[in-house]
């Protein structure tokens, strides 16, 4: 799993040199697909281990009033607020190239 607390991506949305996107894919389109799959993933695991550590501190009895005041939770919660967003991460790893991509359809193209 990627260690979120260690990603040094933007935490918002800065401009970008669109020739970038190029490199690796050759094709501007296919990357932001690549982009919107590899975000998809990492906000996934982001919600899974957000879960995991919210019900960490809820308890079985508690009323609803407390689980709203629970402020452990709201701390965790507040936490990955500013995680910078699994779009950013995406993009932050396809620049470093951190990513692992083929495309099945290219390989196929040129077996014969």
């Amino acid at each position: 799993m990627l260690d979120f607390r260690k990603v040094k991506a933007e935490t918002t949305a800065i401009t970008r040199q669109k020739d970038q996107f190029y490199v690796g894919t050759g094709n501007i389109y296919e990357t932001v697909a690549l982009l919107s799959k590899r975000a998809d993933q990492i906000s996934t695991e982001m919600k899974q281990e957000l879960n995991k550590k919210i019900e960490e501190f809820a308890s079985s009895n508690d009323t609803l009033e407390e689980v709203f005041e629970n402020k452990e939770q709201i701390e965790v919660a507040k936490f990955y607020e500013k995680l910078p967003k699994p779009t950013l991460i995406a993009i932050e790893e396809f620049l470093n190239d951190e990513l692992y991509y083929r495309n099945p359809n290219k390989e196929k193209e040129g077996d014969f």
